[in-house]
């Protein structure tokens, strides 16, 4: 008998939620956890007791759905319930485009909607009310248009066994949690719109401030940590007056606004977008727009190319970034920031040269009139020389020089500490496996690369398949990077018994490389510079056309594209 292809695609939608559950619900789970229900302000919240003795707690409201009328609105306050809330479900994704083919090979689909604004919570075993824990709280990536906080790679497990609290907000994507337009920007009260992501990532940081001590943690004690546009978002978050005595340091993996992604367009500029998105759906007004679905509204906003991104609102942000660090009214934090080693891929024409002729035509294809300044700057003699320059130019371009800034900018403008790092350990790929934009052989250390040793998640890679032969060595790597998130978390201080982190200033540049080993790096001033003032010019999937500002890797495709 031959099946329609509709009910094809409707049994592997299910099949995918189906395995969804399986991952959000692992096994070994046992109940209850002690000391359960905790008390917080909207009534009782139980979760599950892991098999590995962590306490976790899945898909805990920190705002009202917003859904309805609270579309394109700041974040309500949740409605207080009775009873005990059972939080042992992932919560849905945020209303987001598809998402790539790559990130379902590693996690599968997951369920999406508008009603996402959840967190999990992960607490040691031993976690209990007053014990003034440090918190970590995840801040994920996505080019501020896919991501979620129930991805296996995110998950808090493996921190909260070293002594932190773990804590991974959702926060709206895209055209439902960056549009702006006049009409919303007259009923805000305050005279912005856009950045409902950004407010909704304040109003889960309010959520740890009021509830976190319930759990075990201290609300004077909590970190930030985020990857890409999870990282832009930790400075507009240093940046905002609206976060200001909601963390105590940060920890920044791939993602700066110096970069321009994430930067912001002025608030008018934003508000075209939703006159644009409107007119393609023929609403009278906001209410009318509301009214539609928002499987209606993705459809339009994509068929009429509505972009919406942050914006400088006069409200969460008054100012850009850069100009709020330069007046000295950012959030005075520790800052850990930093890249990896092909953050923007293999794409630029340098890094694809193999001889002196070939690195001196790219030099000039790419750098025009300022080519003889480069070629001072990296000069090469022979064909060996052009294989270290070209890749120490792919290095520190972008993401390298974009991290650069932010420590720099911290540095000088503030009075708390500043260290960068860069990751250039290559992940063993299983060999024979196939991915349908990605090649493992060229990745390098990619874009989103070193999320699975700060985290200690790498085994998620391996959920249904085989994609990474994990040896010692990048275990022990992991081990060394999540204590250096420990330290800090408790500290202040990175450093620990086994990893020396020195402090970056403007007068002493230094870097630390978590590669086969971990090295300290000295960096060339003039060289930085030259690249921060000459981006390399890549377009969305790595050609030319553009300065590579749109892309969520900058560099083209990678396993993970935040």
């Amino acid at each position: 008998m031959r099946i329609p292809p509709r009910y094809l695609l409707a049994g592997t939608a299910l099949l995918a939620a189906l395995l969804t559950v399986a991952v959000a619900s692992p096994p070994g789970v046992t109940n209850p956890i002690p000391g359960d229900p905790v008390s917080i302000a909207a009534g009782k919240v139980s979760g599950t007791l892991l098999a590995s003795g962590v306490h976790a707690y899945f898909g805990v409201p920190f705002a009202a759905p917003p859904i309805r009328d609270n579309r394109w609105r700041a974040p309500q306050p949740v409605q207080p319930w009775t009873g005990v809330y059972t939080a042992d479900r992932m919560p849905p994704e945020c209303v987001q485009p598809l998402r790539s083919p790559t990130i379902n090979h590693y996690f599968g689909d997951e369920l999406a909607g508008e009603d996402c604004l959840y967190l999990n919570l992960w607490a040691p075993p031993a976690a209990r009310r007053g014990q003034k824990l440090p918190v970590v709280v995840w801040i994920y990536g996505g080019a501020f248009n896919i991501g979620s906080a129930s991805s296996p790679i995110y998950g808090g497990e493996e921190l909260a066994q070293k002594g932190v609290i773990y804590v991974a907000p959702n926060y709206r994507l895209g055209i439902f949690g960056f549009l702006a337009g006049p009409e919303l920007t007259q009923e805000s009260g305050h005279h912005a719109s856009g950045n409902w992501g950004f407010l909704d990532q304040v109003a889960a940081l309010q959520w740890v401030r009021r509830n976190i001590a319930a759990f075990g943690g201290d609300p004077a004690n909590v970190t930030l940590i985020g990857q890409s546009a999870g990282s832009m978002s930790l400075s507009d978050l240093q940046a905002s007056p609206l976060a200001k005595g909601l963390f105590t340091r940060l920890i920044g993996l791939s993602g700066t606004v110096w970069g321009g992604l994430g930067a912001g367009v002025p608030l008018a500029q934003a508000e075209q977008q939703g006159v644009k998105l409107q007119k393609a759906l023929d609403a009278a007004n906001i209410s009318a727009l509301r009214g539609f679905s928002s499987d209606k509204v993705e459809a339009a906003a994509q068929a009429a190319s509505v972009r919406a991104g942050p914006d400088i609102d006069g409200y969460f942000l008054p100012d850009t970034v850069p100009h709020i660090f330069a007046a000295h009214q950012q959030t005075d934090a520790a800052l850990i920031t930093g890249s990896t080693a092909n953050d923007i891929g293999t794409a630029i024409p340098i890094r694809q040269a193999t001889s002196v002729a070939a690195y001196e035509a790219a030099a000039r294809q790419e750098f025009g009139a300022s080519a003889d300044e480069f070629l001072q700057l990296f000069p090469v003699h022979n064909d060996q020389d052009v294989l270290r320059e070209a890749e120490l130019v792919g290095r520190d371009s972008g993401m390298g020089t974009d991290a650069r800034a932010w420590v720099q900018a911290q540095a000088t403008t503030g009075k708390q500490p500043a260290y960068l790092y860069i990751l250039s350990r290559v992940q063993p790929f299983a060999p024979g496996v196939a991915y349908s934009d990605f090649n493992p052989a060229t990745a390098g250390a990619y874009h989103m690369g070193d999320v699975p040793y700060w985290l200690g998640t790498y085994n998620a890679f391996n959920l249904f398949r085989v994609t990474r032969n994990w040896t010692a060595l990048d275990r022990k790597l992991s081990d060394d990077m999540q204590n250096v998130i420990v330290s800090f978390a408790k500290t202040g201080n990175p450093s620990t018994a086994q990893v020396t982190f020195p402090r970056y200033t403007p007068q002493n540049e230094v870097r630390l490389d978590f590669g086969n080993s971990i090295t300290v790096e000295h960096l060339n001033p003039a060289q930085m510079d030259f690249l921060a003032a000459h981006p390399p010019a890549l377009g969305a999937r790595g050609g030319r056309g553009g300065r590579g500002r749109s892309g969520a890797a900058r560099g083209g495709p990678s396993p993970q594209m935040y």
